[in-house]
């Protein structure tokens, strides 16, 4: 069995999206040693997961999606952008329709469908909804890796996965920390924090297994994951970073992500 049979490649991913929610599980574990966390460097570390997601989105993405087009006889930016599209498209959808609450707000201030759920599964649904394109992207990349397509290999599914995983300390700590502070047990909130980053797993083997059985899908499928984070990046992430007036503190976090998943993406890959 070579080392991209379907079972590895599924494998792999199933191990690399572990790992990136292990990471959400170890921020949400802050809470038990901070009870509150100083704006300033949560609206860094948001920063901070802003820059991740974009660099990822080109290098780990975008990127070998038109390598992959282009060397099939396509036209190299049809399927990346159809994808890209779609991608952001069904984020904003979600969006509209998923009831969630980011942080800082007031309860009433839920987005979504109006419903009657409490303060701490509206701010873990938020949470989720950031991890679905993440475990997604780690999937796809993943299955591009096995694919052999240009710009993309094991190193750089790799490199993404490690990535994703820096910038989920923060998500989980941005969701236990605030229930604490409302005054759930420190269990309570490290279990609600670590509960948004479950859906990675379930996320990186979907994509893994679509795109590893049905390779036509995989340009798609990659610039489906990069719209996806791309609009979590400017609908949520860098809004919320930004709300309390640390402008600089978020921009600055933002560079060093990008900074750092490029280097990783590039330099590994």
């Amino acid at each position: 069995m070579g080392w991209f049979s379907a079972q590895n490649v599924i494998v792999q991913a199933l191990l690399a999206t572990l790992f990136t929610y292990g990471v959400t599980m170890l921020g949400a574990g802050m809470v038990f040693f901070f009870k509150t966390i100083d704006r300033r460097v949560l609206d860094g570390m948001l920063g901070f997961a802003a820059g991740v997601m974009i660099a990822a989105s080109f290098w780990s993405l975008l990127q070998p999606a038109i390598a992959m087009s282009e060397e099939a006889g396509q036209m190299p930016w049809l399927p990346a952008l159809i994808g890209f599209l779609a991608g952001g498209g069904f984020l904003a959808l979600v969006d509209r329709v998923l009831p969630h609450l980011h942080i800082e707000y007031k309860t009433e201030d839920a987005e979504g469908i109006k419903t009657d759920w409490s303060r701490s599964v509206l701010l873990v649904l938020a949470i989720t909804m950031h991890n679905i394109p993440e475990g997604l992207a780690v999937g796809v990349s993943f299955g591009a890796a096995a694919a052999g397509i240009p710009g993309a290999g094991l190193a750089g599914a790799l490199s993404l996965a490690l990535g994703i995983g820096l910038q989920n300390f923060p998500e989980g700590a941005a969701v236990s920390i605030p229930l604490r502070r409302d005054g759930f047990s420190r269990l309570k909130a490290f279990w609600y924090g670590q509960l948004s980053g479950l859906v990675e797993p379930v996320a990186g083997v979907l994509g893994a297994a679509l795109v590893y059985y049905i390779r036509p899908v995989l340009p798609y499928a990659l610039a489906f994951a990069a719209g996806a984070m791309i609009f979590v990046v400017a609908e949520e992430v860098i809004p919320e970073s930004h709300a309390e007036g640390n402008d600089h503190i978020a921009t600055a976090g933002l560079f060093a992500g990008f900074a750092l998943m490029m280097a990783l993406d590039v330099g590994l890959g």
